[in-house]
């Protein structure tokens, strides 16, 4: 099995996500049933890993709390840009969250995430568009913001490579207090 751990995100601010997809030649848009925040991704486990790492997660005690969604931005990879995201503020209840994500996975022995948490939600993938129309779309859209949502729980998923794009599947929430 392919995981990872995510917050799934409300119906309506997919909605209003979605509607930032478009306008770039050679960008590979993510469907809208695709948007999420990863809090850590975990790769390919073995069926006993699996239920070793949800029950590492069911034992998280945290609060909820608002995520707020702002800017846009591209990440890098070799000089090209690969990926148009959307920011999420980082706040102390996101930052508490995936902590505890965090030291739960490596106490059953996954090994630490070496990349520094950069909580966002893909967009589109990007490494076939050209350059300055990523720089216009994120200039045009610098701005963009949506009102806090509430966060309740958190979700492993599990991930199926498919024809087109990936299928996320979510296979346990987990609540939060």
């Amino acid at each position: 099995m392919r995981l990872f751990v995510a917050l799934a995100l409300p119906a309506a601010i997919k909605a209003q996500l979605a509607l930032l997809a478009g306008g770039i030649p050679g960008a590979r848009w993510v469907p809208p049933e695709n948007y999420h925040l990863t809090l850590r991704f975990i790769g390919e486990v073995e069926s006993w890993r699996a239920e070793e790492v949800d029950e590492a997660l069911a034992a998280i005690r945290a609060p909820g709390f608002g995520l707020c969604l702002r800017g846009v931005g591209t990440f890098e990879k070799g000089g090209r840009i690969n990926a148009l995201w959307v920011g999420v503020e980082k706040t102390d209840g996101l930052s508490f969250l995936q902590a505890k994500v965090e030291t739960a996975l490596q106490r059953i022995g996954l090994e630490p995430e070496r990349r520094r948490f950069a909580p966002h939600v893909t967009l589109a993938r990007t490494d076939k568009a050209a350059p300055e129309k990523l720089v216009g779309f994120v200039q045009a859209h610098n701005l963009f913001r949506l009102p806090p949502v509430a966060v309740e729980h958190f979700t492993l998923y599990s991930s199926r490579l498919g024809k087109d794009a990936a299928v996320y599947v979510p296979e346990v929430e987990y609540e939060l207090a």
